[in-house]
């Protein structure tokens, strides 16, 4: 072991140490960005970008197992990613059906798709949904798959099941709009039943929601991180968890 591995073990230890356990976030968002840029720097196509970023999930995953949060949420595919090449789409979605195969198959952690499924191809949606089931029984770490997913999408869909449900109970529009309020719309989301994301972080260096978990994460502290996610480390993780539980969180302005 090298000097330089022998300090950064060292860190980590005292990194991991340090935190209390007790300002843990129980929801830990991601967005996984840097792929096809750290694939681009390393002078590989994009495939191999997403392969190493899926094999970075599941220490991720790891990771958020030992510090005891309870829920995370990635996001692997928005839907504009669907409008990518063919080709491009077709290994993504590749490497995205067997990173959700490997999760569910480690038996400690439930797998919960989300997103709007309907837009993959009928194999793949097919498939999550068999894996949703699966692991439905698993009471580990819930991990969130965001695959086709839109913020402004998950509203909508929100507010149609929303409409659809009153519908088939006879309620009219008029007293449907009496008695509306946040508490309904929240019921209606892809995460309904879970806490919202206490901590959201970005790798790749990029200072912006791009739609992700719009509703949920009104309250949420985020940490943006220079790193590519395919060299996203423990030590960053831990990093995003020590910032989180030095700040002062305040539900308002």
């Amino acid at each position: 072991m090298g000097l330089r591995q022998l300090a950064y073990g060292l860190y980590e230890r005292r990194l991991a140490a340090s935190l209390d356990r007790a300002g843990v976030p129980r929801h830990v968002g991601v967005i996984v960005d840097g792929n096809r840029r750290w694939a681009r720097a390393a002078g590989a196509d994009s495939g191999a970008g997403h392969a190493a970023g899926a094999d970075n999930i599941e220490r991720l995953l790891g990771w958020c197992e030992e510090a005891g949060v309870e829920v995370v949420t990635l996001w692997l595919l928005s839907t504009e990613n669907l409008n990518r090449s063919p080709e491009e789409l077709r290994v993504l979605l590749g490497i995205i059906e067997d990173l959700t195969e490997r999760i569910a198959a480690t038996g400690r952690w439930r797998l919960h798709p989300l997103g709007a499924l309907d837009l993959l191809p009928d194999s793949t949606s097919a498939r999550l949904k068999e894996l949703d089931e699966a692991t439905r029984h698993v009471g580990g770490l819930t991990v969130n798959a965001a695959i086709g997913y839109g913020g402004r999408r998950e509203i909508a869909d929100a507010v149609r099941s929303l409409l659809q449900e009153h519908a088939a109970l006879g309620t009219s529009i008029e007293e449907l709009a009496d008695i509306l309020d946040v508490d309904h719309i929240s019921e209606h989301l892809y995460t309904r039943g879970q806490p919202d994301p206490d901590l959201v972080i970005r790798t790749s260096g990029e200072q912006r929601l791009s739609g992700f978990l719009l509703w949920q994460s009104a309250h949420s502290e985020f940490y943006f991180c220079e790193t590519y996610w395919p060299d996203f480390r423990k030590v960053d993780f831990l990093r995003a968890l020590r910032a989180y539980a030095q700040r002062e969180r305040r539900h308002g302005t």
